[in-house]
């Protein structure tokens, strides 16, 4: 086998892999993860010099990076460049975009016309074009027909002299001079923010395009890219891949999403496993998981910073203002900060599929068993208000003002979430955090969104609703509601939680624009409990766990989720760290293997040790 790397950057050199074990007397493996350390920091270097050379031209009014996503439906439209997938890849990961095929420009005379006719209904298109296909003559006439109807967005590769044919284009123009699947994958990270732009024109094009134009912009979003670029080996980070695969060989989950966002950049995104022990489908890093209790950070609590930042949700006004039909029972004078704590002394769960009468459910949806639990499984009209909620209402306390985990705290958040707001908790996150954000595989019933070869499933649930759960929530509780909840039934993919967390790190800002205030954010994720290590909604570094939770690395400033599932997600802002797990352990029944493995927490300390081995290596394996 032969392999390339950089020894400087004046000169490459080729040997064979065992030659060059020799010569610096390394093991194979060792010498293998060497030989892919050189080679991806001469991708950094390559990426770097690509940064260097994009110039981002006619930006007057800012649009690049894009904003307001939530608004926008866009066309991804190639136009004869080999990378289109690159950048349609790379452009799906922060929003919801339409790719369409490269066309055969040469031969169809029609195609153009035709294209333009499926873009009515895109109100954002993006153009990828090189300096060939610029010079067929029907490609300007379309630009500027576009120009005028639609945001248009040119991204054009090749000879920096293909500009003049530009000159009377107004929309904005990324033009890169280099040719490649990196080149295109960076000119979409401009486009969205991911990087920003930094690059002047060096020379005059033409009367419009002088030497020195050019607009500068700020990263704003996620960037994708490796380890190396922030001086880290990635052979430090292996050993991920181990635990992954010692837990999928303990049987401890079918397949594994692992997620590690360093600063503000994906540094390793990859999928292990199957779908399921007989499903030998290869799991995907962009495939959906039931997220279980995480959906109390990532959709409940979220609401609730929302609210109070409105002052329509106040943490010490207690629950009987807020919901009427607790004015009469022993839950009206509790805060709350307490049910957000977990201190307002509610029974951990009621298990309600348990006191269930054959009449409470049916195999077929009619009007009167409208609500759907999995499929083939339909609760009847008004359960929930005639005998859940009942059941919570009138509930015991016990250890009021002690900590005790409950995931009735969640039910009631939800309540006053949906009664300050207006919304159901489904829409009201949907249009205030996941939309904007260009998160666009998260949400509750996620089947009715997605095919279920795009969800995970989970448990092969043979005592509740006899079948295989795929797309419908595990929990019992949530199901029972319909699959919205606020304790658990929020689905999502690891980048669409990456994007969430990361906003939360950048003390709620994302994308240009500001999500929470900055003291929100650090007064519901900071420690708030004198009796736990809770923040509020928000789970924390605990102090006292002997294996250290989440990891025995982690600082006192972590703050996150774990969820029945088997995922949970971690921030740690001394670090700039967000940690993203998701599995299905619960597939096809659950299992207690993640836990005793500790796969978790294990995965987190090798980030920490491939972070603390960072400042070392930089010294002397310095990425120039």
């Amino acid at each position: 086998m032969v392999k390339k790397f950089m020894l400087s950057n004046l000169f490459r050199v080729t040997y064979t892999l065992p030659a060059f074990c020799l010569l610096v007397s390394l093991s194979v493996s060792a010498c293998a993860q060497t030989v892919e350390h050189l080679q991806n920091k001469a991708l950094v270097r390559e990426e770097k010099n690509i940064e260097k050379s994009s110039v981002l031209l006619n930006n007057e009014k800012g649009i690049i990076p894009l904003k307001n996503l939530q608004d926008l439906n866009i066309a991804s439209v190639n136009i004869g460049s080999a990378f289109a997938s690159d950048f349609d890849s790379i452009s799906t990961k922060y929003s919801a975009i339409r790719p369409f095929e490269s066309l055969n420009y040469k031969f169809n005379p029609t195609t153009f016309d035709e294209l333009n006719d499926d873009l009515k209904f895109f109100n954002t298109v993006i153009v990828q074009i090189t300096d060939q296909s610029l010079n067929d003559p029907r490609t300007l006439p379309l630009l500027l027909d576009l120009q005028e109807n639609k945001q248009l967005i040119v991204s054009l590769s090749g000879d920096v002299q293909s500009l003049k044919l530009l000159n009377d284009l107004n929309a904005p123009i990324v033009w890169t001079e280099k040719k490649s699947a990196l080149s295109s994958n960076l000119s979409a990270q401009l486009i969205f923010g991911g990087i920003g732009a930094i690059s002047k024109l060096e020379k005059n094009i033409s009367a419009k395009f002088k030497s020195g134009s050019g607009f500068e912009t700020l990263a704003s979003r996620l960037k994708y890219t490796i380890p190396e670029e922030l001086g880290i080996n990635s052979a430090a980070l292996k050993r991920i891949d181990e635990i992954a695969a010692e837990a999928i060989q303990a049987k401890a989950a079918p397949g594994a999403v692992v997620m590690v966002v360093l600063d503000g950049k994906v540094i390793y995104n990859k999928a292990f496993g199957t779908r399921t022990y007989t499903d030998k489908t290869p799991t995907r890093i962009n495939d959906i998981y039931d997220l279980a209790s995480v959906t109390k950070t990532s959709a409940t609590t979220m609401a609730v910073m929302r609210l109070f930042e409105q002052e329509r949700l106040k943490l010490d006004t207690a629950i009987g203002a807020y919901i009427p039909r607790a004015r009469n029972t022993n839950k009206k004078d509790i805060s709350v900060r307490e049910v957000m704590l977990h201190q307002a002394g509610f029974v951990p769960f009621i298990p309600f599929y348990k006191n269930m009468l054959e009449t409470d459910y049916s195999r077929d949806s009619t009007a009167a068993f409208p609500t759907k639990a999995a499929d083939n499984f339909y609760m009847r009209k008004s359960y929930f208000a005639e005998v859940m909620w009942p059941q919570m209402l009138n509930s015991g306390l016990a250890n009021r003002g002690k900590y005790v985990y409950s995931d009735l705290s969640m039910y009631f958040m939800k309540e006053m979430v949906e009664r300050q707001s207006g919304k159901p908790i489904e829409n009201y996150v949907m249009e205030q955090f996941y939309k904007p954000l260009g998160m666009t595989r998260a949400g509750f019933n996620p089947r009715l969104r997605f095919s279920k070869q795009e969800i995970i499933p989970t448990e092969d649930d043979q005592v509740f609703r006899k079948t295989l759960l795929e797309g419908y929530v595990h929990d019992q509780g949530a199901a029972m509601v319909g699959g919205v909840s606020g304790h658990a039934g929020l689905f999502s993919s690891s980048n669409d939680l990456a994007i969430l967390y990361q906003m939360l790190l950048n003390k709620g800002t994302y994308g240009g624009t500001e999500y929470f205030k900055a003291a929100t954010v650090d007064m519901f994720t900071a420690k708030q409990s004198d009796v736990s290590r809770r923040g509020l909604g928000f789970d924390r570094w605990d102090p006292e766990s002997s294996k250290g939770y989440p990891s025995k690395l982690a600082s006192p400033q972590t703050f996150g989720h774990t969820g029945y599932t088997g995922t949970c997600v971690w921030v740690d802002p001394k670090y700039k760290l967000v940690y993203i797990f998701l599995s299905n352990r619960v597939n096809p029944g659950v299992s207690t293997k993640l836990l005793d493995l500790n796969i978790r927490s294990r995965i987190q300390d090798v980030i920490y040790e491939a972070i603390g081995n960072q400042a070392i290596a930089s010294k002397s394996d310095k990425v120039e």
